[in-house]
């Protein structure tokens, strides 16, 4: 345990960090999950893609991704969004 004021506060704050990025990411999966289920079942996706690409924009302003990876994904969402529709 640190006993550094400093290295205190820099715990807490990453504790915060880590929980706030792990809601981002797991919203992000559903997000993803619900745009391919669509698309299998041959549902309309047109909103549901343009809702992840917004949060994985976000996410990767936030840095809680990065931003080639927040391009890859929504370029395979969209790909699989076509291919589906």
């Amino acid at each position: 345990m640190a006993n550094i004021k400093s290295q205190i506060k820099r715990n807490r704050q990453n504790e915060v960090r880590r929980v706030r990025n792990r809601a981002v990411r797991s919203e992000l999966r559903t997000r993803e999950k619900a745009v391919a289920s669509a698309a299998a079942a041959g549902e309309p996706t047109d909103e549901l893609l343009r809702l992840a690409q917004k949060r994985l924009d976000k996410a990767a302003a936030k840095g809680v991704i990065h931003r080639n990876e927040a391009g890859r994904r929504k370029s395979r969402l969209a790909t699989r969004a076509a291919r589906g529709a």
